[in-house]
Formats: structure tokens, sequence, C-alpha cells
């Protein structure tokens, strides 16, 4: 008796220490993540494919305000250019703010952003510009000269005599050209993670029309799925939208339109800057810049040397907040290229706060 006593307990034991030790060796294999956050974390294991066409306006995709348009004719062509025009619900203060978007985006992602404005009692007008968007797609020679008339065409529509202007990434170099175009016009000038911060002309040789082009047209959806992740510090599920739209747009009728207004843009960011005109804006101006952006336009075509110079945004606000007059610089740590997205609620309060 006492020997099968003593088994049993053996036994008891040995299942005890499978019982305990066996997870924890497990765990102790698992890869760490300490001090960083992998993409992976928070992405699905196999990437959507997207088979479902969308028109090269979007025009069945959502905006989260009602969308209307203005009709004029640009170099002899029709065009139909999109905004939204939120009023405040309560409390209006009469007035204004223009949000005027990035390259790769369009005036839905400024929602958040929209619905704090107008909540503070500003009218919010957020245009697609013509190229872009639910906007037309013509195939012209673009211009920040063309894209800020014609933003100045909307607002003498809208009865909108002056505004605050908020221009991120490529809406960033759009709004400077306003403001030094339609001094009278702009109240305010916020830019946040500006494309433009320096002149891409140096250090990065120019590209034909009909490479750009192509290279639209060749972009799979999981390069640009990787192209949209380096604007993020971290990358969250929300973000796939962006992914979603081009691949969707690619597999419409109209894509090669869409590409080549999308190429013709990429030409006018590289052949227009707009650095050279900081330190004549006279209009009071907040530069709102996530450190740890390095967004360039046309990297992918010098070597990594190279790259390593340029978007460097920490160095480049600094040296743009000392160049425009006057000018008030917010760095945002931990923050990419979208700010608005990434940090919203400090984005907002350092907004609000330069408006009030």
């Amino acid at each position: 008796m006492a020997r099968n006593f003593g088994n049993r307990l053996l036994l008891a034991i040995i299942y005890l220490l499978i019982s305990v030790v066996a997870p924890l060796t497990v765990w102790a294999q698992l890869p760490t993540t300490r001090g960083r956050i992998p993409l992976e974390d928070n992405q699905p294991q196999t990437a959507p494919i997207y088979t479902v066409p969308l028109g090269s306006a979007m025009e069945e995709y959502s905006y989260p305000f009602p969308v209307s348009y203005l009709s004029f004719e640009l170099e002899g062509e029709p065009v139909r250019m999109a905004y939204m025009d939120v009023r405040p619900p309560a409390n209006a203060n009469g007035r204004t703010i223009v949000l005027l978007h990035g390259k790769n985006f369009y005036g839905s992602y400024w929602d958040a952003t929209i619905r704090a404005l107008t909540q503070a009692g500003f009218r919010v007008v957020v245009p697609d510009q013509i190229g872009f968007g639910k906007s037309s797609k013509p195939d012209i020679r673009y211009s920040f000269d063309l894209l800020a008339a014609n933003t100045v065409r909307l607002l003498d529509e809208l009865n909108i005599r002056q505004a605050a202007i908020v221009g991120h990434s490529m809406g960033g170099m759009l709004a400077v050209r306003f403001a030094r175009t339609f001094p009278e016009r702009t109240t305010h000038l916020i830019l946040e993670n500006p494309i433009g911060l320096e002149d891409y002309r140096i250090g990065i040789p120019p590209r034909k029309l009909e490479t750009l082009y192509q290279n639209e047209l060749n972009q799979t959806p999981e390069a640009y799925r990787q192209f949209v992740r380096r604007y993020f510090v971290q990358w969250k599920p929300d973000y796939e939208r962006f992914v979603e739209v081009r691949a969707r747009i690619a597999v419409g009728g109209e894509f090669p339109r869409w590409a080549r207004a999308s190429a013709l843009t990429y030409q006018m960011i590289y052949q227009q800057p707009v650095r050279h005109e900081f330190a004549l804006i006279k209009t009071p101006t907040l530069l709102i810049i996530g450190q740890e952006d390095r967004t360039v336009v046309g990297g992918n075509y010098v070597n990594e040397e190279i790259r390593h110079t340029l978007g460097n945004y920490p160095q480049l606000g600094k040296q743009a907040a000392r160049d425009i007059p006057g000018s008030k610089l917010v760095e945002l740590q931990r923050v990419g290229h979208i700010p608005h997205l990434e940090a919203t609620n400090e984005f907002h309060r350092v907004l609000l706060e330069f408006l009030r």
C-alpha cells in the first residue's frame, strides 16, 4: 500500500511540473515586443484583395458629410469640383476654416477635424482639389496657382470673404501659395507636416511624365500598402481604407485617367517648389510637425545615401519656423506624417488654441 501511495505521489508531482513549467517555457520563447510595436500586430494575416471597382471620381465612396459640386471650365474642359461645406450645429462664431488635403488623400480624411472645428463654432469648407478625390480628373497642366485660384473660386461661390487655411502634406504647399497670392483672404495659415519644406530638385533627378504615369499604372496594392505604412508610426486597421480606395480605382475602367492625373500632380510638386517663398509669408502661421515623418517626394528614385539626407522633418520644421516671420512651431513626438489621424486630440487642441 505504501508503495502504491508513493507511486501516486510521484505521478502527481510530475503532472504538476508539466502543467506549470511547460507553459512558462513556451511563453519564454515568444518574440518580445518591448520597446517597439511590430507592424504586424494590428494587421490581418492575409492582406485583403479588392475586386469591386471604384470610379475615378470615387462615386460610390461615402464621405462623412454631404458633398456638393462646383462646375466650371479649365483649359476648355468642363470640370466639377467636389466639396463639403459644414456649418456649426450651434454657437456659430462667424469664422470659416478651409481644410486642404494631401497628394494621396481627399477631403473625407478630415472627418474628426471637421467635427472638432464645427463644435467650436467654425464653418468648415473642405474641397477635393481638381484631380483628386471626388473631383474631375482632367488631363491639364496642374499648378499650385491654378489650385489656389480654384479654391478662391469656391469661396466666392459660397460668399466667403476670408478664411483660415489649413494645409496637410501637398495641401501645405498649396496653402503657402494661397496665402502668398491671396493674403487679404487668409486670416491664419496652418501647415501640418507639409511637403515642400525642401526643394526636391536638389538631390532628386527629374523624371519624365511617362515614367511617372507608368509607375502609377504598375504599382500593386501591396506596394502601395507598404508606401502608406511609412506615413505612420504605428499601423492601424483603419488606415487600410487608403489602400482600398486606390486598389478599387485600379480595377476600374477609368484607372488610366486617374493615373495620369496622379502623375501630372507629382510633376507639379517636383517642378513648383514653394520653399523660397517662406520668408515672404505675411499671415500668422502655425507649423505642426510630427517628428517621426521622413516623407520625400521622389525619394524612391535615389539611392539610400542621398535619400538619407532628405525628409528630416524635425530639422526642416525648425528651419521653416526660422524663415516664416513670426511663425509658431509645435513638434509632436512619436507622430508621423498625419498628426490629425495619429495624434487627433493634441492636433485639435493646438489648432484651436492658435485660431483663438
